[in-house]
């Protein structure tokens, strides 16, 4: 008998997740909750809603699952993991004490000022005056960042007095964050280039994948306002194998331990955003959960078997003697079609066309689908993440772009730079 696994999500990064597990030849059956239309085809769709912990667990326990892999933060950071374990239901995630290293970035930070673990210069505003008295020290360059969960946008890089006020307005006045934007972290700008680092661990033996690049900004050439991401390419040169050594060597390492340390290890998928500047990393932010898009291009390079992996976090632990993830040559592009307005005001319902025809070799991951699987509609500012595998980065590129040209709803809009940082390096 093989194993039952549910997976819990609707986006991107589940679609690709569910597509590799749908590969494991240790898989019975996969349960999706709630999933999306064009998830249907790899396992069962299970209307519950990824935040309903106990109809989740209910569903678990009634279904003998084996194993419960978490993809969004949000039930993460509310304590799915906890309320799974203490029913002994087997689940991928951190606990919701080490899901604060997303879940609060004023925990973040000072976990990383207490342990030595390098990163920009920061203070902490527990009101909008308050925030007012420290930006009157700290002139333009600054980021301004919402302490909680804000879905990728509560980050704010202000080169000026007006940026400044737009984010302490949509903060404090709009409070378009609600609760999760009342304190806020006021960091130092860091000049250099992002980049993301992915690394699966029980909380000793550590699995890094290979280094991404996500693209935040919505329009060509980094412009525009920040999104939860246009498009991200693996691996990323921008992050060398010296570079990489030293980044698990001064930041990984340190911080897995440092949560051991807190009483809090961190089991699951562990996201580190750095910015790089030169031959020196620094981090941006933590994410407890596997990032999106990175996932997307992520899974096809992936060669093996995720699903024995997942399982042994889980359960009794990976091992001191695990061996390192098989990766495919070349590389993987995803590029992101969004709806129009995002990331702001969008229309939904709109029929999205062309899915049945994609050129061989290229995946389209549904990040905001809606409908049905026979007719699916625009769900979500982000739709779709269009992703394919070659044995170079331009090859890729070209495969997804000329995919684009056949896939169409009303309204899309997507970048046609994903991975030029990269390629201008060539």
């Amino acid at each position: 008998m093989g194993l039952k696994v549910l997976l819990v999500g609707s986006g991107g990064r589940e679609h690709a997740l569910a597509w590799k597990i749908a590969q494991s030849p240790l898989l019975e059956a996969l349960y999706i909750a709630p999933g999306n239309p064009l998830m249907a085809q790899l396992g069962r769709l299970v209307n519950i809603a990824a935040g309903d912990t106990l109809g989740l667990k209910i569903f678990a326990r009634e279904q003998g699952i084996d194993l419960t892999v978490v993809g969004p933060e949000a039930p993460l950071v509310a304590g799915i993991v906890d309320a799974f374990r203490a029913s002994g239901l087997k689940i991928f995630g951190p606990t919701k004490a080490a899901a604060r290293l997303e879940g609060s970035k004023r925990f973040a930070k000072d976990l990383m000022r207490k342990h030595l673990i390098p990163t920009a210069g920061y203070s902490k505003a527990l009101s909008h005056d308050q925030a007012r008295d420290i930006l009157r020290g700290m002139p333009p360059p600054v980021v301004i960042k919402a302490d909680g969960l804000a879905e990728g946008k509560g980050a704010f890089v202000c080169r000026t007095p007006e940026d400044v006020e737009e984010a302490l307005r949509i903060l404090y006045v709009e409070k378009r964050f609600g609760v999760a934007g009342e304190i806020c972290v006021i960091e130092e700008f860091m000049a250099g280039e992002e980049a993301s680092l992915l690394v699966l661990t029980d909380g000793r033996t550590l699995l890094p994948l290979p280094a991404a690049q996500d693209h935040k900004p919505l329009l060509d050439g980094d412009q525009g306002p920040n999104t939860g991401g246009m498009g991200c390419y693996a691996p990323a040169p921008v992050l060398t194998a010296e570079l990489t050594t030293r980044v698990m060597k001064d930041i990984v390492v340190p911080t897995v331990h440092a949560m051991n340390s807190e009483g809090c290890p961190f089991q699951g998928l562990l996201y580190v955003g750095l910015m790089i500047t030169g031959r020196n990393a620094r981090v941006v932010e933590f994410n407890c959960r596997f990032g999106d898009p990175e996932t997307e291009p992520l899974m096809l390079l992936l060669k093996s078997d995720l699903l024995p992996v997942l399982q042994a976090i889980a359960g009794e632990g990976l091992g001191e003697e695990a061996s390192p993830l098989e990766w495919h040559a070349g590389a993987a592009v995803g590029v992101v079609l969004a709806s129009a307005g995002y990331p702001g005001k969008y229309e939904k319902g709109h029929p999205l066309r062309g899915l049945n025809s994609l050129p061989e070799g290229v995946v389209a991951f549904g990040a905001g689908v809606g409908g049905t699987p026979e007719n699916p509609v625009t769900a979500g500012g982000r739709v779709l993440c269009l992703t394919a595998r070659a044995d170079s980065l331009q090859k890729a590129r070209d495969k997804v772009y000329l995919a684009a040209q056949g896939v169409s709803f009303e309204g899309a809009q997507y970048r046609r730079d994903i991975g030029h940082r990269a390629l201008d390096r060539i």
